[in-house]
């Protein structure tokens, strides 16, 4: 029964911790890069685009697509890096627990 408590007590503490990490996630904002730096995405790590910023030379009517492209991998670039914020955070809150391998919990 003891092993249930402590359980109870754990999950609970993770379930705290996740309310936090969720909070910080919506807080935190990661940029992505394309173009050498000529594009730059900012968003939360929950996915939110904050902002957007275009280099004026990239600013050419006959180039449109090549803008559309850039804006679009910067996007990626900063989806990625906040994926991977997202999985460092849950490392921290799941660390010690007893979770199969694998398994995932966002």
């Amino acid at each position: 029964m003891r092993d249930m408590m402590g359980l109870m007590k754990q999950a609970q503490a993770m379930q705290t911790k996740m309310q936090d990490m969720q909070a910080e996630m919506e807080r935190l904002e990661v940029e992505g890069q394309s173009g050498g730096g000529l594009v730059h995405v900012t968003m939360t790590a929950k996915g939110q685009m904050k902002g957007l910023v275009i280099d004026p030379s990239l600013l050419v009517p006959n180039e449109k697509e090549i803008l559309e492209d850039l804006i679009l991998a910067a996007h990626e670039d900063a989806r990625k890096k906040a994926e991977r914020v997202m999985e460092e955070k849950m490392k921290e809150v799941t660390a010690g627990l007893p979770l199969p391998p694998g398994m995932k919990l966002f």
